[in-house]
């Protein structure tokens, strides 16, 4: 029965809007991440341990990188009970400064990255964030950090985040001398988790980051021994520069929050100082387009008037943006990292010119790995990767795997389901490099379907497709000699005893001489001809959609 007040009337359920309002209230970004885990790629025990292991990874390797520091990374994986686990993670970077440690390890969002328009592997401040917040999460324990600048002290500190608040919570913080001089970070958490040895594990993410970074020197101690992965290269990749957003790429909401907080005295100088590749007299065009003088203020344009400069940037020819903004792996260094994890019989990496997608640069690369040990069953193994970061997940959901399928890999001499990955010992490593990686989520694990990416990686697949052709043709012509050379060889005793009849002579020197020949390669065995050979051939068609490009 329904409930009813004093007064013996029956009590609503309905919500009024006076109730609805009441219950309004603010969460916070970190408590929104708190109840939406998955979300930042912990799904489950046994992915939140490699999402640690590799948000602490990527951050250790931008510090390196921007300080100009050879990489040297240590990962600890040491298990305390049956789903209970102590990661640590240390590297030789800049450090971090005392006044900004709090921050920049316990407030969600909070990073130099997010604003820059260059090639780095962290963008969002949420990495190590959220690996802190799990571990609270999980085992209600605080993070333990230690780091230095160089200096003489060594900080050392305990902290959680308040995900109220989306601030950080210190209970401990002492300082120790730095004797040795030492820079740098290393972070402590005792998370829940499940350990596993298979393709989506620590191993394999160390492994593949090594491939991707051959002048990073990484020790893995796991639960099960010490792996190292040695440096292979003492040469940096070029440093990138920050560049200016592009007209092209620019959202018209964007475009007026540009307007209402440049320090622009008028719209021409807005234009100019605020965007790349646009010159006094693209402004002038931009703006006779919109119909707008050059001496407005840039706060004082109005909706409808932004609405028309926004168009009028999107007609007007510009010179494509910057491209020194990324910083490619190379076709050396691709090579060299398949060399070393991978023994194979053949390599070839192919580095494609940059290209653009929405007004942000991308480059692509690609390289091959094919025969030697590698698997010879099933379908050939695809390394993804952006920025240098290796992908592990949702592969089927990246445009990386949706470009490989849509080559035509029997072209290159390999066999390929309907529709699917190439089928062979082969491995693919595409790498994906950009100002702003079009990420599927916040766990950075695919990347976005746009055509300009998917076209770029089928014709740098394409062109590395051609390298490995000559190469399964030429051994497979090998292959096809060498059986004849053995079937040959299975019948000199036949042909010399036919040669014996033949000229009188006795068969045995017949038959010494023969094998001698067959192996001094002295003997030239063809196939017989055949009658289709001397047919009109039709014309083939070309070898691939990339060849005339």
């Amino acid at each position: 029965m329904a409930a009813k007040d004093g007064l013996g009337a029956p009590i609503s359920d309905n919500m009024t809007a006076e109730d609805i309002a009441l219950n309004m209230k603010e969460i916070s970004v970190a408590e929104f991440f708190e109840k939406n885990r998955h979300l930042l790629g912990y799904e489950n025990s046994s992915k939140a341990m490699l999402t640690i292991v590799k948000e602490g990874v990527d951050n250790s390797l931008d510090a390196c990188e921007d300080a100009g520091i050879l990489p040297e990374l240590k990962v600890t994986v040491k298990q305390l009970g049956i789903d209970r686990f102590r990661i640590i993670m240390e590297d030789n970077g800049p450090g971090v400064v005392e006044a900004k440690m709090a921050l920049a390890f316990g407030k969600m969002l909070f990073g130099s990255k997010f604003h820059r328009l260059k090639q780095s592997r962290g963008k969002q401040g949420l990495g190590i964030r959220g690996a802190i917040l799990y571990a609270q999460l999980t085992t209600g324990k605080p993070a333990k950090i230690r780091t230095s600048t160089g200096d003489a002290k060594v900080h050392e500190f305990e902290l959680l985040i308040d995900t109220v608040r989306n601030e950080p919570k210190i209970s401990a913080h002492t300082t120790a001398p730095n004797k040795e001089r030492w820079h740098g970070v290393s972070i402590e958490l005792e998370i829940e988790g499940v350990y596993v040895e298979r393709a989506q594990s620590i191993h394999e993410y160390l492994k593949r980051t090594a491939i991707a970074n051959p002048y990073a020197h990484i020790i893995y101690n796991g639960p099960n021994g010490v792996l190292k992965y040695e440096r292979t290269t003492n040469t940096m990749p070029k440093h990138p520069k920050e560049i200016k957003p592009h007209p092209y790429g620019i959202e018209l909401g964007i475009l007026i929050r540009m307007m209402a907080t440049t320090r622009s005295q008028n719209v021409r100088s807005f234009l100019m100082g605020e965007f790349s590749r646009v010159g006094g007299s693209s402004a002038d065009q931009i703006l006779a387009l919109a119909k707008l003088e050059a001496g407005r203020k840039p706060a004082s344009i109005a909706n409808d008037e932004a609405e028309r400069l926004h168009k009028s940037m999107q007609m007007v020819k510009l010179i494509a943006p910057p491209t020194d903004c990324i910083s490619p792996m190379t076709e050396t260094l691709i090579e060299n990292g398949l060399k070393k994890e991978l023994e194979a019989d053949f390599y070839v990496a192919i580095t494609r010119p940059p290209s653009v997608y929405r007004g942000n640069p991308f480059q692509v690369e690609v390289g091959l790995a094919y025969g030697g040990k590698l698997n010879p069953q099933g379908a050939a193994e695809l390394y993804r990767f952006a920025n240098k970061v290796p992908l592990l997940y949702h592969q089927s959901s990246c445009a990386i795997t949706k470009a490989v399928e849509e080559v035509d890999w029997k072209r290159y001499g390999l066999q390929q389901s309907s529709g699917g990955m190439p089928v062979g010992p082969l491995v693919v490593l595409v790498h994906f490099a950009s100002v702003w990686v079009p990420f599927t989520s916040e766990g950075k694990e695919a990347i976005a379907e746009y055509p300009e990416i998917i076209k770029d990686i089928k014709l740098a697949i394409q062109d590395a497709g051609r390298n490995l052709a000559s190469f399964v043709r030429s051994q497979r012509k090998s292959r096809e000699g060498q059986m004849r050379r053995q079937l040959f060889e299975r019948y000199i005793p036949v042909v010399a005893e036919s040669l014996e009849k033949l000229t009188g002579k006795d068969h045995a020197p017949i038959e010494m001489k023969l094998e001698a020949m067959v192996k001094a390669g002295k003997l030239i065995i063809v196939e017989p001809a055949e009658e289709t050979k001397t047919e009109t051939k039709k014309a083939e068609p070309a070898e691939d959609e990339g060849a005339d490009e």
